[in-house]
């Protein structure tokens, strides 16, 4: 089995991200134009992508394991510095941007569909019938009314 360096993974983590952000973009724009067609089209490519980028960390999370470091962002920035490679430190705050960009549009995306959702919810409300008015006819053309009835019970 071939080893993976940390570095080999974000690379590729680099990759996966530059195309979720794209996605989170159509996604967004979507949202703006309420396609939901679209919208839905897209959501199993980054559900995906986003499966994607778990495995990748979890990958570089193992790589660096392996090569005696923590097994999490602190231990990719020990590495990059005893590495001396700053392309590589460059390169990895380029991918931590955008991870930040993805997490910003994903919020960003939240607000809109929690926006689509109240508005939904509103014209769904409108619709409803309300309590008919006191002496209206209702559904069996009878006069309705908004006192209760009491029953007769016999003993």
């Amino acid at each position: 089995m071939q080893t993976v360096s940390p570095m080999d993974s974000l690379r590729e983590e680099q990759r996966v991200m530059t195309s979720l952000l794209e996605v989170l973009k159509q996604e967004q724009q979507c949202l703006i134009s309420a396609d939901i067609d679209a919208l839905t089209a897209l959501t199993p490519a980054k559900n995906a992508l986003v499966n994607d980028m778990a495995v990748l960390a979890s990958q570089r999370h193992s790589a660096l394991g392996a090569a005696g470091y923590k097994p999490e962002e602190a231990g990719m920035e020990a590495w990059l510095a005893a590495s001396g490679d700053a392309g590589a430190q460059a390169f990895w705050q380029q991918v931590l941007q955008q991870t930040r960009e993805a997490k910003e549009l994903n919020r960003i995306n939240g607000s809109l569909i929690n926006k689509h959702l109240h508005h939904t919810q509103g014209a769904l409300q409108a619709l409803r019938p309300q309590s008919p008015a006191p002496n209206m006819y209702g559904p069996t053309g009878q006069t309705t009314s908004t006192a209760t009835r009491r029953g007769f019970v016999a003993g």
